[in-house]
């Protein structure tokens, strides 16, 4: 466990940043008056989510490693990171649904069938937190591994 620590902690605050985002975009209207918008501005939260695995990667390989790590175990480190993440992103879409922006499915489903991209059935059988749930831990999972392969050739040591 005291191997992993560093994962754990960039983990919680991965998740933690992600939480704040959904209050910020709530606040901002993305989730009612401008749910129009949502798709593309929630994009805007992918810079943050890279620089909070580079900065992971470089606390390991400074504070664990010493300054030597290699990119497998920068690589190593992010699908650690992801795995936590993954964990526990079934508990932020949870806190998101329910305390952060409660009428968020109800709205994006009037939306998708009043601007004729889904039908009611359709978007009922989307917008639910059990689909939000398995949502975010496929992507939480593939774009963590992306985003570990990628962040690992940068933060590992020269030789």
């Amino acid at each position: 466990m005291k191997d992993i620590k560093i994962e754990i902690k960039w983990g919680v605050l991965f998740i933690l940043s992600g939480l704040i985002w959904m209050i910020l975009e709530k606040s901002l209207g993305w989730h009612d008056v401008h749910i129009d918008k949502h798709a593309t501005y929630t994009m805007l939260y992918a810079p943050i989510a890279i620089a909070i695995y580079v900065l992971a990667l470089l606390d390991k390989n400074r504070n664990f490693y010493h300054g030597r790590m290699t990119y497998v175990q920068g690589f190593i480190s992010g699908l650690i990171i992801t795995l936590v993440v993954v964990i526990l992103s079934p508990l932020s879409q949870y806190i998101t649904s329910t305390c952060i922006s409660p009428d968020y499915f109800a709205n994006m489903i009037q939306y998708s069938v009043e601007s004729g991209v889904l039908s009611q059935e359709a978007a009922e059988a989307n917008f639910t937190l059990m689909s939000y749930m398995i949502q975010a831990m496929v992507g939480a999972a593939v774009m963590g591994l992306i985003t570990s392969a990628i962040v690992a050739i940068f933060t590992r040591s020269k030789s």
